[in-house]
């Protein structure tokens, strides 16, 4: 059922992000007056489909590898386009004989599409739940063996700032240790036992960055489980949502991160646990798969929190804000770091299995963790679109970008070969990338 699920939520998230993008290019040409041949949701492969039908002009169907989509405007240079029709004279309705502004906005408007519709989520995320802060900059746990340990972070220690930024909430400590520093120094004020001291960390320390390695985890988590898996070691046990863990192999649990980090030290070996239900105390072995976990979801957190509301107006800037930090900064940095080779590319990339793997956990937070993936995305794929590569529609964009600028286009001869080219590439890339998600499976 957990699987079945899982493919639903991607599907979902698919069919909506890719449908938005190739609405944008759809609308776009039927303003600028353009026959549009083909509107596709999902490649049809040799001719592979579900269905298809034809309205007016256009023929709209459903291919069967759920890919991409594409929208094919009558007259648009790209690797689909038969050579033959090159050398006929462009007719008034096709891409090719409107001015350089229409097309430009024709080939951006798939990007403009998803960039709203992220920003729309967002806005919407922030007037209907605004955003939760946990009212705390204290320490409640810290990994052994982390670059905290090494820097003399203990439990109990206050975060006083991170890069200059004072902090609060833990929330800040996140967002600014993991996402405005990321592929940075990061330089952390820190009150411990009553004194303060200034802790410098490299950014050569801080490879494949996240919340484990750098080790600090804020105080107040309880070990509370808040979902279980329908498969998997926790279920087989009898684990339930609510049950708090106590104990596990003879250590007292008083973190959700202090059980964590034993279920990820046990991989394949067994682990007597002690749970508290309702007031009764339960106890039982549980073996951890080969990818260190037991199917479930814990910790929460039972300290003060903050509410911030926002109306119709200060939602506007709100969102903006997460789509600008969560969508282009995040991807940036990423990028950047991947380049470097601080991220291993293989990690680093993720097809359909991966993205599916997420759709199905956001969705288990909640309708709005879900869209909030889904906002996430939406804008990762905007990004990608608009990179200047032969078959994206930055790629398009930067043929155009020369004509603009030149005054003459780039012959259709060395366009075709240069799409087909990029369109190859791409097509291989994608292949590595679902090469990848299974053996990552």
């Amino acid at each position: 059922m957990e699987v079945v699920s899982t493919i639903l939520y991607f599907l979902i998230t698919i069919v909506i992000l890719v449908f938005v993008h190739e609405f944008g290019h759809f609308a776009a040409a039927k303003l600028c007056k353009m026959k549009v041949d083909k509107f596709y949701l999902f490649f049809d492969f040799f001719n592979l489909r579900i269905f298809k039908f034809v309205k007016g002009d256009t023929e709209y169907g459903l291919g069967i590898f759920p890919l991409g989509g594409y929208v094919k405007v009558a007259g648009m240079i790209d690797e689909s386009m038969d050579k033959d029709f090159v050398n006929q004279p462009p007719q008034p309705w096709e891409f090719r004989s409107k001015p350089v502004w229409q097309r430009m906005f024709v080939i951006t408007a798939g990007v403009i599409m998803n960039t709203l519709l992220a920003f729309a989520i967002f806005y919407t995320i922030n007037l209907v739940e605004g955003k939760q802060k946990m009212e705390t900059n204290t320490v409640g746990y810290v990994t052994p063996n982390s670059i905290a340990v090494k820097h003399g972070i203990q439990p109990g220690s206050q975060i006083i700032s991170v890069n200059g930024n004072p902090v609060n909430y833990w929330d800040d400590v996140r967002g600014y240790v993991f996402i405005e520093a990321m592929g940075e120094d990061v330089t952390l004020k820190v009150k411990t036992a009553g004194a303060e001291k200034v802790i410098f960390i490299p950014k050569s320390e801080l490879v494949d960055l996240n919340e484990r390695s750098f080790g600090i985890f804020p105080a107040q988590m309880e070990p509370m489980i808040q979902q279980v898996a329908e498969t998997g070691p926790a279920k087989t046990l009898g684990l339930q949502k609510g049950d708090v863990i106590t104990e596990a192999n003879g250590n007292p649990i008083s973190h959700s991160q202090q059980f964590v980090d034993i279920i990820k030290g046990n991989a394949g070996k067994d682990i007597a646990v002690k749970w508290n239900r309702n007031g009764s105390v339960m106890n039982g072995i549980v073996k951890p798969d080969a990818d260190s976990t037991i199917g479930i979801g814990i910790g929460k957190y039972t300290g003060t929190v903050k509410t911030i509301n926002y109306n119709v107006i200060s939602a506007i800037p709100q969102g903006a804000n997460d789509l600008w930090h969560y969508g282009v900064v995040l991807f940036v940095k990423s990028m950047w770091k991947i380049i470097k080779g601080d991220i291993a590319f293989s990690k680093a990339v993720g097809g359909p299995v991966k993205i599916a793997q997420y759709a199905g956990q956001s969705a288990e937070g909640g309708f709005l963790s879900f869209l909030g993936f889904m906002a996430m995305l939406s804008i990762t794929l905007a990004i990608i679109n608009i990179l200047p590569f032969p078959a994206l529609d930055g790629g398009h964009f930067m043929f155009l970008l020369y004509e603009g600028i030149f005054r003459k286009p780039v012959s259709h001869k060395i366009q075709i070969v240069v799409q087909n080219v990029g369109f190859i590439v791409l097509m291989a890339f994608m292949a590595f990338v679902v090469y990848n998600d299974i053996i990552n499976i």
